[in-house]
């Protein structure tokens, strides 16, 4: 495939407000089985695979028993499916950039069963280039794999190229990567942070940045 310029994206968090039912359901999983954690941690290690979020969190205790988690937490999620929406904006703005001529990639740590309801909500399949999961990667973000991987799928330049995000993990993927991130706040990581390892540029949300999108460092892309 030729390369071209393009903007790859984060979902959950980013143009999906999906990450507080995420908590609730990890929260609920680990308790199945007996474990426990704060919210905040739980809300602190998403974007990362299911593994290494419940090895972050509880350690080994949770990877010891890793599979009956997931499957608890898979049916959390599919009971709350109905409860997803996009924040602000979301749609419109893949929208926008997909109409400048820029490539759009959906890289995402999702499982392939969330990323289906993820991308039912989103309703981008007309304009998206390519889509990664955690299914395509042995390294999930702040490790520069998934954003290595979701360049090639979908045949973006890396030369003109921009991740948008809302997690300290996309930030340092991306640098990782080579690529500048632009932070969305949506996701509820604060806007320190997300300076801190490397944004560009910070928006509240998708509509925010869509408003400065040709003002914004996701020019370098057309």
């Amino acid at each position: 495939m030729d390369q071209g310029p393009g903007v790859l994206f984060d979902v959950d968090g980013t143009l999906v407000d999906s990450n507080y039912l995420q908590v609730a359901a990890w929260l609920r999983a680990l308790q199945s089985v007996g474990l426990d954690a704060p919210a905040w941690r739980l809300h602190r290690a998403l974007g990362r695979t299911g593994r290494e979020l419940v090895g972050d969190v509880v350690g080994d205790a949770g990877l010891e028993r890793f599979d009956e988690i997931s499957g608890v937490h898979a049916r959390e999620v599919d009971a709350t499916a109905d409860r997803l929406r996009r924040t602000r904006g979301a749609a419109e703005l893949v929208r926008a950039v997909a109409a400048r001529g820029a490539r759009t990639v959906l890289a995402t740590s999702a499982s392939a069963e969330s990323l289906e309801a993820l991308r039912r909500v989103l309703d981008l399949d007309d304009v998206l280039t390519a889509v990664t999961s955690a299914e395509d990667v042995e390294r999930s973000k702040p490790h520069p794999e998934p954003v290595r991987t979701a360049l090639a799928s979908g045949g973006v330049d890396p030369a003109h190229a921009v991740f948008v995000g809302d997690s300290v993990w996309d930030v340092q993927a991306a640098a990782a990567a080579g690529l500048p991130c632009v932070g969305l706040l949506c996701g509820g990581i604060g806007a320190d942070e997300l300076l801190a390892a490397g944004a560009v540029e910070l928006y509240d949300d998708p509509a925010d940045l869509l408003d400065h999108l040709d003002a914004s460092a996701l020019r370098r892309a057309w």
